[in-house]
């Protein structure tokens, strides 16, 4: 069973686009989830940058109470059993 945060993580992952530079480093994004954006020197950095900035992101956002958008019918905005889903 996973739980309802990390079905978030890897469903929002599996939205992350990534670009090679000019310089040979990488940008990552998803696009879905405005903000969410990392570096890094090879791919490999660039995704772990990118989760870490997402599970930030997160966090941040249910803690100051803003309404995360809705990824692969996972809602973290919902309330259970009188807790916020990743609380």
């Amino acid at each position: 069973m996973m739980f309802p945060i990390t079905a978030y993580i890897e469903a929002a992952l599996g939205l992350a686009r990534y670009d090679k530079l000019e310089d040979g480093s990488f940008a990552g994004d998803i696009p879905k989830l405005k903000g969410v954006a990392a570096f890094g020197d090879t791919l490999r950095e660039c995704e772990g940058e990118l989760r870490s900035t997402l599970e930030d992101w997160i966090l941040v956002g249910l803690r100051l109470g803003q309404k995360l958008p809705v990824l692969a019918g996972i809602d973290l905005n919902k309330v259970q059993h009188g807790r916020l889903a990743t609380a």
